[in-house]
């Protein structure tokens, strides 16, 4: 029952975390995933969290999607955020630089510590506390500011041109400014003079 449930909801590398699966027994859940396992029907990823067994096309053992688990244990859903992408991977994934991150680095309600690095199938995960609790309606502000923290040290790019990049971004996210301006106080000084520098101000104002 558990395995057809698995094989109806879950996709190949999509990982399975055990709240996400409809039993009340926590017992008889990990038996019947410790049989699977056994069986080569799942694999597991340490403990709670499980994928299932397939192929890929070059007849390799496949892997867990490393961005998928991310999705779901950090940052959420459309309808329930609770966390974003931070650092050098926001910068380059919204073309500030060109530099590919050597790791993964989200900004997460789940985060107990200020920082704290994971490993998931050889890849990095670095999980910060966020200034204030992450949110649908904040998200995209904290994101901002987070990414002008970081602007001037990852940043390729400079005057008409980075203010053109920033102006575009903004609009991509809907960057909501009164919530900016809310935030603002929670971060280093040298947010509010990459703001300005930015040629962002008069969104602020």
């Amino acid at each position: 029952m558990v395995y057809d449930y698995i094989i109806e909801n879950f996709e190949n590398g999509e990982p399975i975390f055990l709240t996400e699966l409809p039993v009340d027994s926590k017992d008889y859940l990990r038996q019947e995933m410790k049989k699977l396992v056994d069986e080569g029907k799942l694999e597991r990823l340490y403990n709670g969290v499980y994928f299932l067994s397939y192929a890929t096309i070059l007849g390799t053992k496949g892997r867990i999607s490393v961005d998928k688990y991310i999705e779901k244990k950090y940052l959420g859903t459309a309808e329930k955020v609770f966390g974003y992408i931070t650092g050098l991977q926001l910068a380059n994934k919204y073309g500030f630089t060109t530099q590919n991150p050597s790791c993964y680095e989200v900004c997460s309600n789940e985060a107990s510590t200020k920082q704290r690095k994971q490993e998931i199938d050889g890849n990095t995960i670095v999980v910060y506390k966020p200034v204030t609790e992450v949110t649908f309606k904040n998200k995209s502000a904290l994101q901002f500011l987070d990414l002008m923290s970081t602007v001037d040290k990852y940043s390729e790019i400079s005057g008409h041109e980075l203010t053109s990049k920033l102006k575009a971004y903004v609009k991509s996210v809907g960057v909501d400014f009164s919530l900016v301006k809310k935030y603002l106080s929670l971060y280093p000084d040298k947010v509010y003079r990459n703001i300005y520098e930015g040629g962002l101000m008069g969104e602020l104002v």
